[in-house]
Formats: structure tokens, C-alpha cells, sequence
């Protein structure tokens, strides 16, 4: 029943977000209000074609170092496995972070997500076990709206920071910045589709067949 619930609130918060383009402006003011936080997590994305000029990937981690030069973010963990290209993300997220000028003791990767919803639960356990408290969530609107109410119903006390786009476009950031992703690829990749059927990805971006990480 709680994961129905999870369902129906996220479509509710889609939309809601939406049609009401400032609210991510107001859920960010609401939540730096609490800063600063011990450290923030950001959900991967896929890293295709080896660059993220135009990518959502882009975004998420420019976000966080906005949120890391400000002050607001102390620490950054990237969540993400090789799901559906062969580079882990939480490690090309964090390489990007690096590039940008976040330092590398501030920087931690994640590498066991493959959903959404465990990016969430996998980082926030990790946060905890490295004995960090105030913990947040940065990621975009969208993606904001469907894990904040998963995130309720699990009863994580996690802060969500949705991207300001206004925010990013003040930043001045070489667009065509590089990485060396070799550190991240995974040899013999297999992608997620070739590994799960459609049912049982489904279930798992519902948090329904969440997989403990040493049983990948």
C-alpha cells in the first residue's frame, strides 16, 4: 500500500512541479535554511557518448558543486553503477566534480545503485555509516518530486534540493570540460535490460526489489 501511495504522489508532484516553475526556487530557499549540510547526494545518469555537454548528467553535478561553492554542501556522494552504458556513474560524476574544483576529500562515490530509489537508500546508508547527520538530496525537479515521497514513506530524514536553473546559468563553466572515464569503465559490461526483465527494472525503480549491495 505504501508503494501505491509512492506512485500516486510522485505523479501528483510531477505535475505539480510542472505547472509551477517556481517551485523549485521555493523548495531551495526552504532548504538552505538548514544549511549547512554535512553532505548531499546525487543521484547518477548514464554517461553516454564520453561527454556531458547536453546532458542531465551535466546539470546534476553542476548543481552540486554550486551547492558545495556556496557553502551549502560540505561533502558530495555521486550514487551510481554501470546500468545502461558501461561507466559507472557515481565515479564519472565524481571525476567531473574534481575537474571542477570540488577536493577530492570532499568527494565520494557510490557504486552499487542501479535505480533511482536506491540511489537513495544505498547513499544515505553510506553517508550514515561514515558518520555524517545532515543529509540532502540534489538532483533536478523531476526527479526530486518521485524520490521525495518515496523518501517519506521510508521515513529517511533527508532534505531535497531540486537545480535552480537560473542558479546554473551564473556559473561559468567550460561546456566541453574533460575527463580521462577510463578509471570508470567496466569491462564486459553488460546493461541492465540484458540482465532484468522489464518487470522485474519496474519494480526495482519502485523500490519494490531493492537488492542489498553485496548480493549484486
Amino acid at each position: 500500500m505504501k508503494m501505491i501511495r509512492f506512485r500516486l504522489l510522485s505523479c501528483i508532484a510531477c505535475l505539480i512541479l510542472t505547472a509551477s516553475c517556481s517551485s523549485p526556487l521555493k523548495s531551495y530557499h526552504k532548504a538552505i535554511l538548514k544549511a549547512p549540510f554535512d553532505i548531499i547526494i546525487v543521484p547518477g545518469i548514464p554517461f553516454e557518448n564520453g561527454t556531458w555537454e547536453s546532458n542531465i548528467m551535466k546539470e546534476r553535478v553542476l548543481w552540486s558543486y554550486f551547492l558545495y561553492s556556496k557553502g551549502i554542501a560540505r561533502n558530495v556522494i555521486y550514487s551510481g553503477n554501470a546500468v545502461y552504458s558501461p561507466y559507472v556513474e557515481g565515479k564519472i560524476m565524481a571525476l567531473y566534480a574534481l575537474a571542477l574544483g570540488i577536493p577530492r576529500e570532499h568527494v565520494f562515490s557510490e557504486t552499487n545503485a542501479e535505480h533511482s530509489t536506491e540511489n537513495l537508500v544505498y547513499a544515505y546508508r553510506m553517508a550514515k555509516t561514515m558518520g555524517f547527520e545532515k543529509i540532502a538530496v540534489a538532483t533536478d525537479p523531476g526527479q526530486t518530486a518521485a524520490l521525495r515521497s518515496f523518501a517519506w514513506d521510508l521515513g529517511l530524514p533527508v532534505t531535497f534540493i531540486p537545480v535552480v536553473q537560473d542558479s546554473l546559468k551564473t556559473m561559468k563553466v567550460d561546456s566541453l570540460l574533460r575527463i580521462d572515464p577510463s578509471t570508470a569503465f567496466v569491462p564486459g559490461f553488460v546493461p541492465l535490460p540484458k540482465r532484468e526483465d522489464i518487470l522485474t527494472r519496474t519494480l526495482g525503480t519502485m523500490g519494490l526489489e531493492m537488492k542489498e549491495p553485496d548480493q549484486k
